[in-house]
């Protein structure tokens, strides 16, 4: 096998070469570092490799395979979001007022995946300053290109996560999701981005998002989702909000037929603009969970229209107490996220505290709506990738920081907390992949996963290798 084969290989096959001894730990982890060390010129997916702790990683993953000592994902390549601490390891959190952060600790998820046997290739970029937008362009790294064409969109913020997934850096890549972080650039680059049922997995340190940001698996396959979820969940101390619930087997019970089950698909949410091409792409995606014998509906619900308001409000109170960095790093700071922020200097608590509330009440809609359905289906994001460079396409509405509304898909299910995930549906003329949203009850994220394993075994995408992975 080349290196780039080794790269693309699934956690699941890859334990089984280790187990058989027919490949190491240490030569597979060599054998992506070479392949990054090639590749990644084209993308910038990486906003650092770790070489010598890998290698020392890989060492130790390679003498408990030979000791008959593996843990459940001994010596498989994972690597980490750079707005997650990692101890001893630069972070630089998308953003040059913090770069070159040493942490000391490292965040729950990290310690689960290493306790799992996981060895760290590195750190992928978070391609948006403080992971604010949807675009993959920050000042610290430039911009990381979308997989399937140089210098395009790759979605942000776990922009590197989804391009290190889709051009084979191994198969287990960390993602946080605040806005659609990681279902967007499933969508941009073809891979499958998974967003838990809000506290499955903890996030420390807690994020001013107001409980909307969650911690989530970007991979090229349903399977190797669902171990790294395995992995990373489960009640921690260190996140208040953590559910209690103990980590499931997702990847031993992924096997459920759709046949029967109530599906509520919405084209648009009632109100969202969606480019043609990706809508027909959609459309087709869920004729396949009618023919698997799931029942469709075709909807509009009620509490779509209300979103755009709110999400126009809270974005940009989320990130309003960087406005005490203005003074000194303005000129050194994404222009798009300095006018975003500029426009909560004269919101008032009793302003925000209003809001709130009304956010509340949409999010009990969401919750109302879904005890009616198994799953909703919707276009993951309404565009297919465009130049990074820019913060909406081109034949959009321009706006100096509003890129959400060719996102209006993801930040609904950010707030209410359901699982959600975004899975490769096809491809437009201009080649580039289109992803499919399913979102389960909350807390059902297992219902999610096993959609999402029926979705993919009727319409496979693993064989599909983006041009720019080399």
């Amino acid at each position: 096998m080349t290196d780039a084969d080794l790269g693309f290989l699934p956690a699941g096959e890859l334990l089984s070469l280790y187990r058989s001894k027919s490949v190491s730990p240490v030569e597979v982890m060599e054998a992506i570092l070479r392949h990054v060390d090639r590749t990644d010129p084209r993308v910038n997916a990486m906003a650092r490799t770790t070489p010598d702790q890998a290698r020392a990683a890989a060492r130790e993953s390679e003498a408990r395979w030979m000791r008959g000592e593996p843990r459940p994902l001994e010596g498989v390549p994972v690597t980490i979001k750079d707005l997650q601490h990692t101890k001893g390891i630069r972070t630089d959190f998308g953003t040059h007022i913090l770069e070159g952060t040493i942490p000391d600790v490292d965040v729950p998820c990290v310690t689960r995946l290493y306790e799992a046997g996981c060895v760290m290739l590195g750190k992928t970029t978070s391609s948006a300053e403080w992971g604010w937008k949807g675009v993959s362009e920050a000042p610290v790294y430039g911009v990381t290109s979308n997989p399937w064409k140089a210098g395009y969109n790759a979605g942000a913020s776990s922009s590197g996560a989804g391009v290190a997934a889709a051009v084979g850096y191994g198969p287990l890549h960390q993602g946080g999701d605040g806005a659609g972080s990681i279902r967007m650039p499933a969508h941009f680059s073809g891979v499958y981005g998974l967003k838990p049922t809000h506290g499955r997995v903890p996030n420390w340190p807690m994020s001013n998002n107001d409980l909307a940001t969650h911690i989530g698996p970007l991979t090229r396959t349903v399977t190797d989702a669902a171990l790294m979820l395995g992995a990373m969940a489960g009640p921690h101390p260190w996140d208040y909000t953590s559910l209690e619930a103990p980590a499931e087997d997702y990847a031993a019970r992924l096997s459920a037929s759709m046949r029967g089950r109530r599906i509520a698909y919405s084209p648009d949410l009632g109100h969202a603009r969606v480019d043609p091409d990706v809508a027909a792409i959609v459309a087709r995606a869920v004729g396949v969970f009618e023919a698997m014998g799931a029942q469709v509906e075709t909807v509009a619900p009620s509490w779509g229209g209300l979103g755009p308001e709110l999400s126009r409000f809270f974005w940009p109170a989320t990130f309003s107490a960087r406005l005490k960095y203005l003074p000194e790093w303005e000129d050194r700071m994404d222009p798009g996220f300095v006018a975003m922020i500029r426009t909560t200097t004269d919101y008032t608590v009793a302003q925000f505290m209003a809001m709130r509330e009304r956010r509340f009440a949409y999010c009990q809609a969401i919750h109302e709506f879904m005890e009616g359905y198994d799953f909703l289906l919707t276009p993951a994001v309404s565009v297919a990738a465009f130049p990074a460079d820019r913060l909406q396409p081109e034949h959009w509405p321009q706006h100096p920081w509003d890129w959400l509304s060719w996102a209006e898909f993801s930040y609904p299910f950010n707030w209410s907390g359901n699982p959600a995930a975004s899975i490769p549906c096809g491809f437009t003329e201009a080649g580039f992949p289109v992803g499919l949203q399913i979102v389960g009850r909350r807390f059902d994220d297992l219902g999610v996963l096993q959609a999402s394993a029926a979705f993919e075994a009727a319409q496979p995408w693993t064989q599909h290798r983006p041009p720019l992975a080399g």
